[in-house]
């Protein structure tokens, strides 16, 4: 029964494409094409519903590694298309992009399988080094179950994880993590000139935690 809980809220529509474009730090226009394709061209994911477009958050993931996949390792798009059609006949899965932990080498894509099998080229093996901040914004909780730490400044190692999206938790909107505390209302509260300082007395978080919702939050809201 819980797992089948998780599986629901994992593939539960819960995000415009808007909302999922700002949270994952990419153009509105970008997700689309991905999730919908255009003309000819067929989508990369299967997004929850699509008219009106809206996503799951096992697709804001698939979008979060996508977007790693486009911008930290500048894939064509026609090769994650080839890793994916191997992938899928490997997993059986609706979503392949979040069955295992991806690496590149800039051309093509590995899905880690104990040994790193080079999807892109139909499964030959090789041995690669695993190394990719985006994936490490994924915090695995169990089957079903993950929490996804977005980029608030920068896409660094060294990004603190203060600001966390689960699906299980304020329905799936951003929080101070380990809170479940709202970051829009923090945000909304320090616009109204409350002070940080009380804000985070009142709420038992940290000064930081504070600040960081802002910061997301303000970044977020600039985005829209």
């Amino acid at each position: 029964m819980a797992t089948e809980r998780s599986e629901s809220i994992f593939e539960t529509p819960a995000y415009s494409g808007a909302v999922a474009a700002r949270y994952v730090g990419i153009p509105y226009q970008t997700l689309r094409y991905w999730m919908l394709g255009r003309g000819n061209v067929p989508p990369i994911a299967e997004p929850a519903d699509k008219s009106p477009l809206v996503l799951s958050f096992a697709n804001l993931l698939e979008c979060h590694v996508l977007n790693a996949l486009r911008t930290k390792y500048s894939l064509y798009l026609p090769k994650v298309r080839s890793a994916l059609d191997t992938l899928k006949t490997m997993t059986h899965g609706r979503h392949p992009l979040l069955s295992s932990k991806f690496s590149t080498d800039g051309v093509n894509l590995f899905v880690d399988s104990g040994a790193l099998v080079n999807v892109s080229q139909g499964g030959q093996y090789a041995i690669r080094e695993v190394l990719d901040v985006y994936l490490e914004r994924i915090e695995w909780q169990g089957e079903g179950l993950a929490k996804f730490y977005p980029f608030v400044v920068t896409t660094d190692p060294s990004e603190p994880k203060i600001i966390s999206i689960n699906p299980a938790i304020a329905s799936g909107k951003s929080v101070i993590d380990g809170t479940g505390i709202s970051t829009a209302v923090i945000a909304s509260r320090f616009w109204a000139r409350e002070d940080p300082a009380e804000l985070a007395k009142e709420y038992e978080c940290s000064e930081q935690d504070i600040f960081e919702a802002i910061r997301w939050e303000g970044e977020y809201r600039t985005a829209a």
